[in-house]
């Protein structure tokens, strides 16, 4: 690695670092330089603006951690499966400090427009892989064809963020919560196991239930 790049990625993790130990209020770039071992004048000399930085930082770190997890999402051909992942994915992000992370910005979001997009394309690097999963999941049962994978993913993806961000008040309620998600995963092997003609009913009830729906919506 070039002195160039090993100083950027040094900025990018101290970045990260600092959002996780200081909170996203009192991150300056004199706070992430300081962190990151390097003269604070590197951080514009790098990426212009802290905010910059933190966008960058921010990307870099989901595309770090979804590399890690992509070979296990890989072998997933269950939903109960991917609960499991996503189970020991949410303890050692809370346990290295990444919901801390993600809580801070999502927060500085809020206000620092430049902060959004950013946000938002590393929360859409999880959704992607998360979606692949579903579509691979979901094939050959009866549900395949009539769930939005898209907006199924971005729905779990949802839930975790906000089971993160819930068990720092409510430990026992985001357990709670985890096992009520187990128990529908459990639902789909039940429909796995009827036969063709309940399958058969199941799909037709479901089409009829989003017919219903989508006539409201028209209406």
């Amino acid at each position: 690695m070039s002195p160039s790049a090993d100083t950027r990625t040094k900025l990018l993790e101290g970045a990260l670092r600092t959002v996780a130990e200081q909170g996203i209020a009192k991150v300056s770039a004199r706070s992430i330089a300081a962190t990151a071992g390097v003269n604070q004048a590197l951080v514009f000399y790098h990426f212009g603006s802290v905010d910059d930085l933190l966008s960058a930082a921010f990307r870099h770190g989901a595309e770090q951690r979804v590399a890690r997890y992509r070979e296990r999402l890989d072998r997933v051909r269950t939903l109960s499966e991917l609960l499991e992942v996503g189970r020991r994915l949410h303890a050692a992000e809370r346990a290295e400090g990444n919901v801390a992370v993600l809580a801070q910005l999502l927060a500085g979001a809020q206000t620092q427009s430049r902060l959004a997009p950013a946000t938002a394309a590393g929360l859409a690097l999880w959704v992607e892989e998360i979606e692949r999963v579903l579509v691979r999941v979901l094939a050959g049962t009866p549900l395949a064809g009539l769930v939005d994978a898209s907006g199924l993913a971005r729905a779990v993806a949802s839930a975790f963020v906000g089971l993160e961000l819930y068990e720092g008040v409510d430990a026992d309620g985001a357990l709670r919560a985890l096992d009520a998600l187990d128990q529908l995963s459990g639902l789909v092997s039940v429909l796995e196991e009827l036969g063709p003609v309940g399958r058969r009913a199941v799909r037709a009830r479901l089409r009829r239930g989003s017919g219903e729906r989508d006539g409201g919506q028209r209406s």
